[in-house]
């Protein structure tokens, strides 16, 4: 696997230690995690995503539903109408920050197994996705 947008190693002497802001994607959709499930997959399917990065109604960051989770979740003899994003998501997190490392946000989504990962400032506001490329 490979991360998106990565550029070939430099050859120079010294190495150039591209961190998370140099490879994160910041177009993707960001909804608000009370949303419905139904609605959520209605977003996806226009925004021709995989995933969607969730915000509370504080805008902080709660984290991120693939298109996968979704589903499943819609398809359990527990779904209704009324499930939102929020209660699906469990626990917030994982997320990294802009400034770590390339290998070390690599690393830990292939131990984690992860397709995508957010990316948070200080603060916990969502400024992208860092997902791997298929």
């Amino acid at each position: 696997m490979t991360l998106v947008q990565m550029q070939p190693r430099s050859t120079s002497a010294t190495p150039v230690h591209r961190t998370v802001a140099d490879a994160m994607d910041t177009t993707g959709p960001q909804v608000c995690d009370d949303m419905t499930v139904e609605v959520a997959l209605s977003v996806m399917a226009s925004a021709r995503t995989g995933h969607l990065l969730l915000c509370d109604d504080s805008d902080l960051c709660t984290g991120l539903v693939t298109q996968a989770q979704l589903t499943a979740a819609r398809d359990s003899s527990a779904y209704t109408d009324r499930v939102q994003l929020r209660d699906i998501l469990g626990d917030r997190g994982p997320f990294t920050s802009p400034v770590t490392t390339m290998a070390e946000a690599e690393q830990a989504m292939r131990y984690r197994q992860l397709d995508a990962l957010p990316v948070v400032d200080e603060h916990g506001s969502a400024l992208g996705v860092l997902a791997l490329a298929r």
